[in-house]
């Protein structure tokens, strides 16, 4: 991201065509790898909740990671997978995590697509704005 920056910062400090070229391609590639990636959460949703929660229990085996499950835990209010574990979870009340993972998936889905939306709208607006500096600068040196 810096080299991105550094790109559009410096092509247009310098007046640069090349480096502001480099700069709308670089976030050509970023939206175009923001678009696939949103259609393929949307599209493989089941997908990525069971790879989460999959990695939740390999997390559960590993005892290094005890800091990663608290953070399960304490972030979705779950505790354990399917059939929770009472070593870990002291109260049975307390839904297990693989339902929480789905729920949290399923609740926070549309905050998730705005939020790449609006990305999505910054990068179109670096990329236009970029677009137009670089004509003006060639229309400018033509004039010259």
């Amino acid at each position: 991201m810096m080299l991105v920056g550094f790109f559009g910062c410096c092509g247009a400090v310098r007046e640069s065509q090349c480096l502001l070229g480099s700069f709308f391609a670089c976030l050509l590639v970023i939206f175009g790898a923001e678009v696939a990636a949103g259609v393929f959460g949307f599209l493989m949703k089941e997908k990525v909740i069971e790879e989460v929660q999959n990695f939740y229990i390999a997390s559960t085996k590993d005892t290094d990671n005890s800091t990663l499950i608290e953070n399960y835990h304490k972030i979705l209010d779950c505790c354990g997978g399917s059939d929770p574990n009472p070593t870990m979870c002291p109260q049975p009340e307390v839904k297990n995590c693989f339902d929480a993972i789905s729920d949290f998936f399923n609740d926070k889905l549309f905050l998730i697509g705005c939020v790449g939306l609006g990305i999505a709208g910054v990068l179109i607006i670096g990329m236009v704005f970029s677009m137009v500096l670089c004509c003006a600068i060639r229309n400018n040196r033509e004039v010259i």
